[in-house]
C-alpha cells in the first residue's frame, strides 16, 4: 500500500468522487444575470466591425481590431485613415461601449454582493469534497449536542457532515470546527444527497422538534430502499420523553437518546459513589484511555457459535473480558459465568484495551479456531 492509499484510507477517502447530485443546474442559474452583458459585448463588437467596415472601408479582420481598440477605449492606433463617417460613428461607438462597460460592471458588483454566485461556488466545492468521504455520520441539526458530539468524532478521527438551515452555518462550521457541511433542511433529499448519503454509516437526528427528527427518519429509509443496501444506515435520534422515544424508533430509529434521562441517571449514579465520576472520567470517556469498552457482534461464520463461554478462552489470549451477552431475542446477562453459551448474531459487551479488544473482535470475526487453541 502506497503513502498516498494509507492517507485515503486514514481520511476515509474514496478514489471516486462523484457526488451523489449534480449541482451544475444550480450553479448555472447564478450565472443569468451575466447573460445581459455578455449580448451586450458580442453585439457591440458586431456592430463596430461591420460599421468599421461600411464607413471606412476596413477589411474583415481590421474592423474587428479596431472596434476591439475603440470598444475598450485602449486607442492603441488606427489600422487605416477613417473617414469623416467614420469618425463620427467612432465616437458613438465610444459612448455606447462606455455606457454598455458601466452597465454591465454595475451587473456584476450587484450579482457579487448578494453573494449568491459565491455561496454557490462554495458549495459546489464543499459537496466535492464530501463526494470523497466514506463510512461517514450525517449530522442533522446545529446544537449544543452536536457541538459535543463533533469534538468526540475529531478526537476519534471519525468523519462526519453538519446539516442545518442557518444563515450563518459557514461560520458556526468555522467556530466549532466543522469540516463538512451543508446549508439546507436536513429532511429534504436534496440536502442528504449533497451530504453523499450514499456512502454513509448513519444519520443521527438532533432537532428538538419530534417532527423534524420523523421527518429525517422516513427519508433516510425510503432512500436507504432504493439503493437497496446489503447493511442498512444506522439512524440515531434524540427525544425529550419516553412516549417520543417509542415513536422514533417505531418509526425506523435505530436509538434515540433521552438526555434529561441520561443527565438524571449519572447525577444519582454520583451522588450515591461520588468516586465513580474521576474512575469513568479518566478511563471511559476520554480520548487516551487505557481501557475501553465495545459492543462486538458474532457473526453467522464466527468458530466461537453455540460454545461455552469457557471454551473460547478469549480473555486468556485477547486479556479482554466479556462483561455481558445479549442473544438474538434482546435478552441480556450481565457479568455471564463459564458455562454461558455464545450464540449467532449475539452481542458480547467487552471491555479492556483498545488492543485487547480489536484483537478479540478478530478472533470473533474468525472462521476457523486460532492456532494457539487447537491443542488446548
Amino acid at each position: 500500500m502506497s503513502f498516498w492509499d494509507r492517507v485515503r484510507k486514514f481520511l476515509n477517502w474514496t478514489r471516486s468522487s462523484k457526488p451523489d447530485v449534480n449541482l451544475n443546474f444550480e450553479f448555472y442559474e447564478q450565472l443569468k444575470p451575466f447573460r445581459l452583458p455578455l449580448i451586450l459585448l458580442v453585439s457591440l463588437m458586431l456592430i463596430g466591425t461591420l460599421g468599421y467596415m461600411a464607413f471606412s472601408g476596413f477589411s474583415l479582420s481590421d474592423g474587428f481590431y479596431q472596434a476591439g481598440m475603440t470598444f475598450t477605449t485602449v486607442g492603441f492606433t488606427e489600422v487605416a485613415e477613417i473617414s469623416p463617417a467614420g469618425r463620427i460613428f467612432t465616437v458613438a461607438f465610444i459612448f455606447a461601449g462606455f455606457g454598455a462597460f458601466t452597465f454591465s460592471l454595475g451587473v456584476v458588483i450587484e450579482s457579487l454582493k448578494k453573494g449568491f454566485l459565491v455561496n454557490a461556488i462554495r458549495e459546489r466545492n464543499m459537496v466535492n469534497k464530501i463526494a470523497r468521504l466514506k463510512n461517514h455520520f450525517v449530522i442533522c441539526y446545529h446544537n449544543i449536542y452536536t457541538i459535543e458530539l463533533a469534538k468526540q468524532f475529531r478526537e476519534n478521527h471519525i468523519p462526519f457532515v453538519v446539516i442545518d438551515t442557518s444563515d450563518d452555518l459557514s461560520k458556526i462550521a468555522h467556530d466549532n470546527k466543522y469540516p463538512y457541511f451543508i446549508q439546507g433542511e436536513p429532511h429534504t433529499e436534496l440536502s442528504l444527497l449533497k451530504s453523499h448519503l450514499s456512502s454513509a454509516k448513519g444519520v443521527i437526528a438532533l432537532s428538538s422538534n419530534i417532527a423534524d427528527n420523523i421527518a429525517i427518519i422516513a427519508t433516510v429509509r425510503l432512500y436507504e430502499k432504493e439503493l437497496e443496501l446489503k447493511k442498512p444506515y444506522f439512524v440515531m435520534s434524540v427525544s425529550d420523553n419516553d412516549l417520543d422515544a417509542d415513536k422514533l424508533k417505531k418509526l425506523g430509529a435505530d436509538s434515540v437518546i433521552l438526555p434529561s434521562k441520561l443527565a438524571a441517571q449519572r447525577l444519582s449514579a454520583i451522588s450515591v459513589r461520588p468516586d465513580m465520576e474521576n474512575i469513568l472520567e479518566r478511563f471511559l470517556y476520554k480520548k487516551d484511555s487505557l481501557i475501553d469498552i465495545e459492543e462486538i457482534i458474532v457473526p453467522s461464520h464466527s468458530w466461537v457459535r453455540f460454545k461455552r463461554l469457557r471454551e473460547t478462552r478469549l480473555r486468556e489470549i485477547t486479556s479482554a473480558d466479556i462483561v455481558g451477552i445479549k442473544d438474538e431475542n434482546n435478552k441480556f446477562t450481565p457479568m455471564p459465568g463459564g458455562d454461558a453459551i455464545i450464540g449467532t448474531n449475539a452481542t458480547l459487551l467487552v471491555i479492556g484495551t483498545a488492543e485487547g479488544i480489536n484483537y478479540t473482535r478478530k478472533l470473533i470475526n474468525g472462521r476457523y479456531k486460532p492456532q494457539e487453541l487447537k491443542y488446548v
